[in-house]
């Protein structure tokens, strides 16, 4: 092989290695919490009362962000990517068309307004243990 033709064999191989790394095309500046393939970075989060969490996939498919109703503290509000109001509503808007999917390069915000701590999931992936825990304190 001549040096042009290797050069430019290398050149598109290390271009598409670098392409396929930019997935969802978030910076870690624009999200707290990082949706990968399977995961959320970090699985858990720490904020006072008042803040505002943001997700972000910056993974290669579709995710959700969905309360356990059980998960949250008394008199905490629900949160969900797509808005539902329970965790069933939520589960069946998935199921029927994919209502709440967080796609690559998209984010969700919710501002946690009760201190304690607030269990979510992915439903696609919550077989694959896609759970994670922001915990609220005064």
């Amino acid at each position: 092989m001549d040096r042009r033709a290797f050069l430019a064999t290398a050149g598109a191989g290390l271009l598409s290695t670098v392409v396929g790394c930019l997935d969802g095309g978030l910076s870690e500046d624009d999200f707290d919490i990082g949706m990968s393939q399977n995961a959320y970075l970090p699985a858990e989060y720490e904020v006072a009362v008042g803040e505002t969490v943001v997700w972000g996939n910056n993974g290669s498919r579709g995710h959700t962000v969905t309360a356990y109703d059980e998960g949250l503290p008394d008199g905490a509000v629900f949160f969900a990517s797509g808005g539902f109001e329970d965790t069933a509503a939520a589960r069946e808007a998935w199921e029927s068309g994919g209502g709440g999917n967080v796609a690559p390069g998209e984010t969700f915000a919710h501002t946690f307004e009760t201190a304690g701590q607030h269990a979510y999931f992915c439903i696609p992936h919550e077989r694959d243990g896609m759970t994670g825990v922001v915990t609220v304190s005064e």
